[in-house]
């Protein structure tokens, strides 16, 4: 017959248990001390890098974004203030800050056009153009960056990515799945007819009618019927842009 541990024997397994599990708390408090000294004297050294590379960091876009990758490792994020070592050290606070305004300004100036969706590349274009004076070149890394900013700050803005593109919301317009099959579709051209996205997507006429029509009520579409095969076209902005659709207008013609 089996026997049962007396009180002495269960006494001495708890203490044992206690042991244990005071020992690795003791192991888990000096690893996580240690690591804490390895992520300060990380920090120091990334504060040591920054001085020395400072001129690369402002004027390179893809050593900026390297950069921006080191700090994120360590929890560092020269953006979350203007002010303090980071932003006296590289002005990269004031860099955003003014990308920030900058992209802003472009969204809404072309609001009435693309209903408040525009393709990153064409932002990106267009900043370019209006910071040609800027000593900064401006790269797709430092537009995201900004607008993550401007998340934050409540503003409504938000990178959504439709197939390979990545679009820029600057409104409140919930896109559903139907919406963005058809835009993902119009990558190619820039527009679509009503019967390619029947025949494409395998849906019904009325589906297809439906969803280009609530893209229209958005704003997101233009309706383009000057062509001899009597066939509209919806024209999708922000996945092309106006020099394609006058192009297209010309050949047409």
């Amino acid at each position: 017959m089996r026997r049962r541990p007396g009180i002495g024997g269960l006494q001495s397994s708890a203490a044992t248990r206690n042991q244990f599990r005071v020992v690795g708390e003791n192991i888990a408090s000096m690893k996580t001390d240690v690591m804490k000294e390895q992520l300060s004297t990380f920090r120091s050294q990334l504060e040591d890098f920054a001085r020395k590379h400072k001129n690369d960091i402002r004027k390179n876009p893809t050593f900026r974004a390297q950069f921006h990758e080191m700090c994120s490792k360590v929890g560092v994020d020269p953006l979350a203030s203007n002010k303090g070592f980071w932003a006296e050290l590289l002005g990269i606070g004031d860099f955003y800050y003014e990308l920030g305004v900058q992209i802003v300004e472009i969204c809404l100036a072309t609001r009435s056009l693309n209903g408040g969706l525009i393709n990153l590349q064409e932002l990106l274009d267009l900043l370019r153009l209006k910071r040609k004076n800027a000593r900064e070149p401006v790269s797709e890394d430092d537009c995201l960056r900004a607008i993550s900013k401007l998340k934050v700050l409540g503003s409504g803005f938000e990178v959504i990515s439709v197939g390979k593109k990545k679009l820029i919301r600057s409104v409140p317009t919930e896109l559903n799945k139907d919406h963005n099959e058809i835009l993902e579709l119009a990558q190619a051209q820039g527009y679509v007819t009503v019967e390619e996205v029947e025949r494409r997507l395998s849906w019904s006429a009325g589906r297809a009618i439906d969803a280009l029509d609530t893209l229209l009520e958005e704003g997101l579409a233009m309706i383009d019927d000057g062509h001899k095969d009597g066939k509209r076209r919806y024209w999708f902005l922000c996945v092309s842009s106006i020099s394609a659709v006058v192009e297209a207008d010309t050949i047409a013609m």
